[in-house]
């Protein structure tokens, strides 16, 4: 097990800056999540922490020992790939003892490891057969092992389930959380699946532009997100974004879809007409018949799920919404009484920066 450290990280490739100088902290045995959208430099970040890429700029520290420079076989690092980088010629055994081999450990040393690895992962029965022979999980089960019989320091994940198909996903989510845990190994994982990152991390780095938008864990990613980007996205469906100018004294906002409300938790020292967005989730979108401050929706478009359903429409003044509510499915056409309860609301400025409570609002 090992710590690892990222100091002031930039990459740039000619002419363009893939990495604007990453900081990141990661604690001895910690699982940190990298997520963001395609070309957002979350895979450039983890070649250069694997050693396959060299940082223009900045430090790697393995369990404080600096390794920006060194090849990635002397990194003591385990890397689980997209695409399981088996070799097609060997067989199960033979794939996962290799590393092993090129190590130098003697024989039954490399088949006790195999053999527990191959166990937790309840691989046993397919030591003997070639990849060909092994369906999409399992061949990821062998890259894992394979990693595994290692015992490296850090262990690291590009994006190792996008090839499976929805189910065998979430199962091998489980199982990769499961083993980590139990092997307690730093990891490093890098996806683009916003449900793999919340339900995968200690932590999230959520990735955008080549900057860490957010580190954090994943419920204050979720209920705090440090500006918009993070906010829409993290959560599905996305966050609704509404614009509206404060109010109140700064106590609160007056919304372009009409009404003017008080923020639920504090002012935000705002003067009154400063552009502000408001933010606020599907599933927090409230069905208010019967109200006088319901706003009235119309609906567009209707996604049935079952026991909830997912309606977008426009509220007064053109602007869209989405909610998620636990309604028989509506027709299109027609118009929905909806509320935005204040204490949903995530208040930002007009540049998308998270806009802070500064003090209680008393009445």
């Amino acid at each position: 097990m090992a710590t690892l450290s990222l100091s002031s990280v930039k990459k740039q490739f000619g002419a363009t800056q893939v990495l604007h100088g990453i900081d990141l902290e990661v604690a001895d045995g910690e699982m940190i999540v990298v997520v963001g959208a395609s070309g957002c430099g979350k895979s450039t970040l983890l070649r250069i922490v694997a050693g396959l890429e060299s940082p223009t700029s900045g430090t790697v520290r393995i369990d404080g020992r600096d390794v920006t420079q060194l090849e990635p076989a002397d990194r003591d690092i385990a890397m689980v790939f997209q695409n399981y980088a088996l070799y097609p010629h060997m067989s199960v055994f033979e794939n996962m003892a290799y590393g092993l081999k090129i190590r130098g450990l003697p024989m039954p040393e490399i088949r006790k490891r195999v053999a527990e690895a191959a166990e937790m992962l309840e691989i046993g029965p397919l030591l003997d057969r070639k990849p060909r022979q092994l369906s999409g999980g399992q061949r990821q089960r062998v890259a894992m092992g394979r990693a595994i019989v290692r015992e490296p320091k850090l262990f690291l994940f590009d994006e190792p389930l996008s090839n499976l198909d929805a189910k065998l996903r979430v199962q091998m989510r489980a199982e990769i959380r499961r083993l980590q845990k139990r092997l307690g190994v730093t990891s490093l994982f890098v996806t683009h699946d916003q449900v793999e990152a919340m339900t995968l991390g200690d932590r999230l780095v959520v990735m955008h532009r080549g900057r860490a938008a957010q580190v954090a864990s994943p419920m204050e990613v979720w209920g705090v997100p440090a500006d918009t980007y993070v906010a829409g996205f993290i959560g599905s469906p996305a966050m609704n974004f509404l614009h509206a100018e404060a109010a109140l004294g700064g106590a609160g906002a007056t919304l372009k879809a009409g009404p003017t409300l008080p923020f639920a938790d504090g002012r935000r020292g705002a003067e009154d007409g400063t552009k502000l967005v408001i933010g606020i989730r599907p599933e927090h979108v409230e069905h208010r018949p019967e109200r006088d401050d319901a706003l009235p929706l119309a609906i567009e478009l209707v996604e049935p799920l079952g026991s909830e359903t997912v309606i977008h429409g426009r509220l007064p003044g053109g602007e869209l919404l989405v909610a998620r509510l636990p309604l028989p499915a509506s027709a299109i056409g027609e118009v929905l009484p909806v509320g935005l309860p204040a204490a949903a609301w995530h208040v930002f400025s007009a540049e998308g920066v998270r806009l802070p409570a500064r003090a209680a609002v008393h009445a």
